[in-house]
């Protein structure tokens, strides 16, 4: 009797002992040759060059945990980036751990994706490039 029971759970406790069983494995892919090296920078190349030259910059947006603090809106803070042209603006997470603790930040920031060749303007401005994508 306790031979059928022990077996299945044998199985059940060691099926996904490696990882998750649901876990789609992305497909590894190195440079090794010239002609795959060409085929990558021709994919870059295909790229419209106006996304290429483009970079993401970001700033906190003040919110506090507990509901301590005022959030600032991307657009109010965009003001900011003054003479700087912004593709798009949103308020994400910053993907960081945070304490959970009142009055500690909550890790949301705007992110505006602008020119590259702005991006020492909006350094000095405050902001900070973003690298979380």
């Amino acid at each position: 009797m306790k031979f059928l029971f022990l077996v299945p759970m044998f199985f059940i406790l060691g099926a996904c002992s490696h990882g998750n069983c649901r876990a789609q494995k992305a497909p590894q892919t190195t440079v090794t040759d010239a002609s795959t090296k060409s085929a990558a920078s021709a994919e870059v190349a295909t790229m419209p060059s106006s996304a290429v030259d483009r970079v993401k910059v970001f700033k906190a947006d003040g919110s506090l945990q507990c509901g301590q603090g005022k959030a600032i809106p991307a657009a109010e803070m965009q003001k900011e980036l003054k003479g700087i042209k912004v593709y798009s603006a949103t308020n994400q997470n910053d993907g960081m751990m945070r304490i959970q603790l009142c009055g500690s930040p909550t890790g949301m920031v705007n992110v505006y994706e602008i020119d590259r060749k702005d991006l020492d303007v909006a350094l000095k401005a405050g902001f900070k490039e973003w690298t979380n994508d």
